[in-house]
């Protein structure tokens, strides 16, 4: 079953949970088991059949075969929270939310001329991301929002362009400095 599909069953799990009023959906993101976050999606529905829950077939192909657009290049800034060596991938937290509304991007692509052992969790970045959206069509939209409360209008994939360490400390006036004005006076 195709990468988009898992993200997208375990998604709805999380919207159940936490109320998300967006989902993450790209190639190669994470690796999640389908039965596994069926059945999950099962126990949450509290004895709902697991049918009740599936993706029909025709939404399930649309999915799988989404067109993404090119992409729209995007700053932000935040911190690296996770990072996937053998992967080349990251997790990061943005202070500012993406246009889908997420602060928190799991399985950031990161190209493979980055140095992943340079990346630093826990320090600001600003980071370009590059932005693909894959719109859905409006049969699709509709089924989502009705069968399982999800305003989702488009599929999205983000991949890291570049990354910046940001000089956060030197912001801040330093105490030796502070102390070497009031000597002056």
């Amino acid at each position: 079953m195709n990468n988009q599909l898992v993200i997208f069953y375990r998604h709805v799990l999380l919207r159940k949970r936490r109320e998300l009023k967006s989902i993450k959906c790209g190639a190669e993101t994470t690796v999640y088991r389908t039965s596994l976050v069926r059945a999950k999606a099962a126990k949450e529905s509290q004895g709902a059949s697991q049918e009740e829950q599936a993706l029909p077939s025709w939404a399930e192909d649309e999915i799988k075969s989404a067109q993404f657009g090119k992409p729209e290049t995007i700053a932000r800034t935040g911190y690296v929270l996770d990072i996937y060596e053998s992967e080349f991938k990251i997790d990061i937290q943005i202070y500012e939310p993406m246009p889908d509304g997420r602060t928190i991007v799991e399985g950031l692509d990161v190209p493979r001329s980055m140095k992943l052992s340079e990346f630093m969790k826990g320090f600001v970045y600003e980071f370009q991301i590059n932005l693909f959206t894959g719109p859905l069509s409006v049969k699709v939209v509709e089924l989502l929002k009705t069968k399982f409360g999800l305003d989702m209008k488009a599929i999205y994939k983000f991949e890291l362009k570049e990354l910046q360490l940001m000089d956060v400390e030197s912001d801040l006036p330093s105490a030796q400095s502070e102390e070497e004005g009031d000597d002056d006076n």
